[in-house]
């Protein structure tokens, strides 16, 4: 089968694309005609090695894809031959990547293409919307009532926290350009903020001045302005650093207020959080949400390609790779 891997950790321009064998499946596994790879920056720090996980060389890289089921392990019973499915939780920790013709994948890690849900639509998003789920019910244990502050709230994980938050019932307070307002208004929030002014003086002005949690999207923000836009007892989840990879903020001000710092990546997330993500996400895509990025197609012929424009943050839209 065709796949894109390397041999040995290194550069995007290392990603080989030829022939490996096609992989035979065990007993609890499903084997997948794969159709099209979403390519994230998590993909580039397992290549690079720069995120360090058990690999196995020749490595296919990337983590999320959605194909049809082509073979079913003897113990695996809720897929059938010619289904669509998904899957977001390859390519690391010890198992082969999804960039390649067919794919052996866990059951227990593979969910269906809900009804009507266009495939492409789905795997463009799965990644971003599973760091949102597992943030705000995991991490955050938020519940309806509550207040979160969503910041660079326009970008393919933004957007996903929004609506998530907007559906769960929590007052949603985000930032971005003005130019994203009118999105991000009809995705759920109920109090936009320009990210090139202050944040302390508009929510100073704003209805909602205080939140019980804050997520950065962009890791642009400085700590302590976040910590102040808490309420007592509130939480701050970091899924993103800043380039000098330093923060400062008021220790007595931090603790006094019995506030939370958290860090997250999906990858350290337990299989229970996995499969209770994939469930709601199903759940939204069915309805309609979640399904909003702008996408951009390219052959598997252009992993390395695709590596290097992340890498580089040189596209906005949402790199797909199609066999």
């Amino acid at each position: 089968m065709r796949a894109a891997y390397i041999t040995q950790n290194g550069e995007a321009k290392d990603i080989k694309v030829g022939e490996l064998p096609k992989p035979t499946i065990t007993s609890d596994e499903v084997l997948i005609k794969v159709n099209v790879v979403a390519v994230n920056h998590v993909d580039t720090f397992v290549r690079s090695g720069s995120f360090k996980t058990d690999t196995d060389f020749p490595f296919v890289v990337g983590r999320d894809a959605v194909g049809q089921v082509q073979e079913v392990g003897s113990d695996v019973t809720g897929f059938s031959k010619g289904e669509w499915v998904w899957t977001n939780s390859m390519g690391y920790s010890g198992r082969q990547g999804v960039t390649s013709e067919y794919a052996a994948i866990p059951a227990a890690r593979l969910f269906h293409v809900p009804e009507h849900v266009e495939p492409t639509q789905l795997v463009a998003a799965v990644h971003s919307a599973a760091t949102a789920a597992i943030v705000l019910t995991k991490v955050f244990g938020a519940v309806s009532g509550t207040s979160i502050l969503v910041e660079g709230a326009a970008g393919h994980v933004g957007t996903k926290f929004v609506q998530m938050a907007h559906v769960m019932g929590l007052k949603v307070v985000t930032t971005s350009n003005t130019s994203d307002f009118d999105l991000l208004d009809r995705l759920g929030s109920d109090q936009c903020l320009n990210y090139d002014k202050s944040l302390k003086k508009q929510l100073s002005k704003a209805d909602i001045q205080k939140v019980d949690y804050v997520v950065d999207t962009s890791g642009k923000v400085q700590l302590q302005d976040n910590l102040q836009a808490l309420k007592p007892g509130g939480k701050v989840c970091l899924i993103t650093a800043p380039k000098n990879n330093r923060f400062a903020f008021d220790v007595r001000q931090f603790y006094t207020q019995s506030k939370t710092i958290s860090g997250f990546v999906i990858s350290n997330a337990p299989l229970d959080q996995i499969r209770d993500a994939a469930k709601f996400i199903n759940r939204l895509m069915a309805d309609g949400y979640l399904l909003e990025d702008s996408i951009l197609e390219k052959s598997y012929e252009d992993a390395a390609w695709a590596h290097k424009k992340l890498e580089k943050n040189s596209k906005k839209k949402k790199i797909l790779l199609k066999f």
